[in-house]
C-alpha cells in the first residue's frame, strides 16, 4: 500500500470513530462534552406539546402577502421566546397560514394568548373639545394618529407608591420629537393623548404639561399580570395582520415516546441485519459499507442538529429510507466490480476496483437525484410531519452519496491495492471451492 493510501485509510478510519463518538457517545470519559445527538430537537409527535394554526386575514397579495407573513413569523419567534418556551416551530403553510409548534409545553393556554393576539398600540392626539375614556374604539372624527408601538424603544412593568400598577414606556428619537410636540399642543387646552391596543382605547390621560424626555406611564386599572402583559406585547412588537385561530391542540408525550423508542429500536435492528447480511454475501467491500453507513448514521444525525432541524416519527422513517439508499449504492457498486472481476478484462483487481465505480456512478448519481427532487417538492407542499420526513430524507440522501462515492471508494482502491487485500475470495462468495462471482 502507498504511503499516501495508507495514510488516507487511517485518516477515514480515525474521521469515523470521532464523528461516531462525537455523536453519539460523547467524551466524557476525558472530561469532554456530551454526545452531540442529546441536543437533536424532537417534534410534538414525539416529546409532546402544543401546537396551533392560525388563518391570516389580510387582504394582500403575493410579495406583499409573503413580507407580511415572514414579518409575523419574526414577530412571534420573538413573543415566543420572550415567554421562556423552547425550542418553538414557526411555519408558513399554503398562502394564508401559520403554524406554530411547542414542543414540552404542557399547558400553553395562557401562552398561546399571548402569541396571536394582534397587539398593535397606537398614541393618538384627541381633538380640542372631544373627551375620550378607556374602551372606546378608535375613531378618525375624534382622534389623529402620532405614531405606533415601533415608536416605543422598551416598556417595562412598574408599580408606583399608591401600589398601581402601570407600564413604563421609552420612545426612540423620533417619537419622542412627535410626542413632544403633541403634548405641548394639547397643554393648551388640557387635551388627552389617548394610548390605544388594538384600537381600544386602555389609556387617556390629560396632558399637564410638556414630555419631551421621551419616556411615560401607561396607567389605568390594571393588574399585575395585565402589565406585565402589556409590557411584554409592547417589546416584542405588534403583528402586521390579524390571526384568526384555525385549530389547537395539547399533545401528551407518552405515546410519543413509546413509539420513538419501538422506532428507533426496530431502525437499529435493521441497521444491524443489513450489515451482517452485507458482509455475508459481499466480504470485504460489505465490511466496509458497514463502516460507511456508521459514518452515514453519525454525519446524519449531525447534521440535523446542526440545522435545528426537528426529529419526527416520520423522520425517522425517512433516516431508515435513506439507510436503504445508502445501502443500495453500495451494492450497484459491488455488483459492477463483481462484472468486472468475472468479465476478466482488468489486468488488476484494483482495475477492476476502479472501472466498477465509475460505471456504478451515474447510476447511483441518477437514483438519489430523482429521490432528492420528490424529497423537496414534500418538503416545499408539505405540512407538518411531512416536512420532517422531507429533512431527514433529503440530508440521508446527501450524506449516503458522500459516504458511498467518496469513503467507500478510497476505503477499497486504498485496500484492494495491498497484497493482504488482493484476494479475489475477500471479495466474492466461495461455492465448492470456487469463487461464486
Amino acid at each position: 500500500m502507498k504511503n499516501k493510501q495508507l495514510t488516507a485509510v487511517i485518516l477515514i478510519l480515525i474521521f469515523i470513530s470521532a464523528t461516531f463518538m462525537y455523536t453519539f457517545t460523547g467524551f466524557e470519559f476525558a472530561g469532554g462534552q456530551k454526545p452531540i445527538s442529546t441536543n437533536l430537537k424532537k417534534g410534538l409527535d414525539i416529546k409532546g406539546g402544543v401546537y396551533i394554526v392560525y388563518d391570516v386575514e389580510s387582504t394582500a397579495k403575493k410579495e406583499e402577502l409573503r413580507m407580511l407573513l415572514n414579518q409575523t413569523k419574526d414577530v412571534l419567534r420573538k413573543r415566543i421566546d420572550g415567554l421562556g418556551l423552547t425550542e418553538p416551530s414557526i411555519f408558513i403553510e399554503g398562502e394564508k397560514r401559520i403554524r406554530i409548534e411547542l414542543p414540552g409545553a404542557s399547558d400553553a393556554n395562557e401562552a398561546l394568548k399571548l402569541i396571536g393576539k394582534t397587539a398593535q398600540l397606537q398614541f393618538a392626539e384627541v381633538k380640542n373639545g372631544v373627551f375620550v375614556k378607556n374602551g372606546d374604539k378608535f375613531d378618525k372624527s375624534k382622534m389623529t394618529t402620532l405614531f405606533y408601538g415601533d415608536g416605543v424603544k422598551d416598556a417595562r412593568a412598574s408599580k408606583d407608591n399608591l401600589n398601581s400598577y402601570s407600564v413604563a414606556f421609552k420612545l426612540n428619537t423620533d417619537a419622542t420629537k412627535i410626542f413632544a410636540d403633541a403634548t405641548a399642543k394639547a397643554v393648551k387646552y388640557e387635551g388627552q393623548i389617548a394610548i390605544l391596543l388594538d384600537d381600544e382605547v386602555i389609556s387617556a390621560p390629560v396632558v399637564k404639561s410638556i414630555i419631551n424626555g421621551g419616556s411615560g406611564d401607561i396607567s389605568g386599572s390594571f393588574t399585575k399580570k395585565e402589565v406585565i402583559d402589556l409590557a411584554f406585547l409592547i417589546r416584542s412588537g405588534s403583528l402586521p395582520v390579524k390571526l384568526i385561530e384555525q385549530r389547537s391542540s395539547i399533545k401528551g408525550p407518552v405515546l410519543g415516546v413509546n413509539a420513538f423508542k419501538t422506532s428507533v429500536f426496530a431502525a437499529i435492528i435493521g441497521i444491524i441485519l443489513v450489515m451482517l447480511y452485507m458482509i455475508i454475501f459481499y466480504r470485504l467491500p460489505g465490511f466496509i459499507a458497514s463502516l460507511s453507513l456508521v459514518l452515514y448514521i453519525s454525519l446524519t444525525v449531525m447534521l440535523m442538529v446542526f440545522l435545528n432541524a426537528t426529529l419526527t416519527l416520520p423522520g425517522v422513517l425517512g433516516i431508515v429510507l435513506s439507510i436503504g439508499m445508502a445501502v443500495d449504492a453500495n451494492v450497484i457498486i459491488y455488483e459492477r466490480i463483481k462484472e468486472e472481476i468475472a468479465g476478466g478484462k482488468k489486468s488488476s483487481l484494483e482495475c477492476a476496483v476502479s472501472h466498477g465505480f465509475s460505471k456504478a456512478l451515474w447510476t447511483i448519481i441518477d437514483s438519489n437525484v430523482t429521490t432528492l427532487i420528490a424529497a423537496v417538492v414534500l418538503f416545499n407542499f408539505g405540512e407538518g410531519s411531512i416536512k420532517g420526513f422531507a429533512v431527514t430524507l433529503m440530508i440521508g440522501i446527501l450524506m449516503s452519496m458522500f459516504t458511498a462515492v467518496f469513503i467507500t471508494r478510497t476505503l477499497l482502491t486504498a485496500l484492494s491495492s495491498t497484497k493482504m487485500f488482493s484476494k479475489v475470495s475477500l471479495y466474492t462468495r466461495n461455492v465448492g471451492g470456487k469463487n461464486e462471482i
